[in-house]
């Protein structure tokens, strides 16, 4: 959602050194993002929270925070923007909402189609029954 502005004091960053390859700039340089996200704080509408509860899935902490871990470049300042587009994506398809669903009924030639099949099962058994010799 383009007019949402996210609180500075709802995130929480941290850097840490990030895994994989990349050599000793990998080990030795905290490039990776750890961003933290206070739900709460955001102060989202019910439905909104709702989903983005929902889209965070396992990234959802028990202190109803989510944390994004971003090491997808080699600079902090690449990763931090990374972190934070993520995040703005995550809110603005939680403020998307879902079309409302509409319960439809069956039309009445199903219902006579249900009621044919019926009778026609039913006549098939009554044929089943015991046979007497009178």
């Amino acid at each position: 959602m383009p007019g949402f502005e996210i609180p500075e004091d709802a995130l929480e960053e941290r850097f840490v050194t990030g895994g994989g390859p990349g050599g000793q700039n990998v080990n030795k340089v905290a490039t990776a993002v750890q961003l933290r996200v206070d739900l709460f704080r955001l102060g989202l509408p019910p439905y909104a929270y709702r989903k983005l509860k929902e889209l965070a899935g396992s990234r959802l902490t028990s202190a109803n925070e989510i944390l994004i871990q971003a090491n997808r470049f080699r600079t902090q300042e690449a990763n931090r923007q990374d972190a934070r587009e993520r995040l703005a994506e995550m809110i603005e398809k939680a403020h998307q909402r879902d079309p409302r669903r509409i319960a439809t009924k069956p039309g009445k030639a199903a219902k006579a189609r249900r009621v044919d099949a019926k009778k026609a099962r039913s006549s098939v058994k009554a044929g089943r029954g015991k046979v007497r010799m009178d």
